[in-house]
């Protein structure tokens, strides 16, 4: 790994770190190499979604205009993180 890629990953760690302990964000690992891989997991948001109230129809719709947006494809890094309140009902 280069110079900038080791700034960056050691950047990437504060960023975790921050959402871990100071967030209380849960911390679904690092999904670089996983196959199907995407920015915007529609599981993980959709159970979110579902634990904060909102109707199944109003979700479908979300993630739907996610998907034909491009949005899925260009958020980087939502994937990783999800509120500990709600993961733990969904993992």
């Amino acid at each position: 790994m280069d110079n900038i890629g080791q700034k960056e990953r050691k950047t990437q760690q504060r960023v975790v770190k921050l959402f871990r302990e100071t967030l209380g964000y849960g911390y679904l690992g690092n999904w670089e190499v996983r196959e199907g891989n995407r920015n915007i997991e529609p599981k993980y948001l959709r159970a979110w979604l579902k634990v904060q109230g909102h109707a199944d129809a109003l979700i479908g719709k979300a993630l739907t205009v996610c998907r034909d947006s491009g949005l899925c494809r260009s958020l980087h890094c939502l994937s990783a993180f999800s509120p500990s309140a709600a993961s733990s009902r969904f993992r």
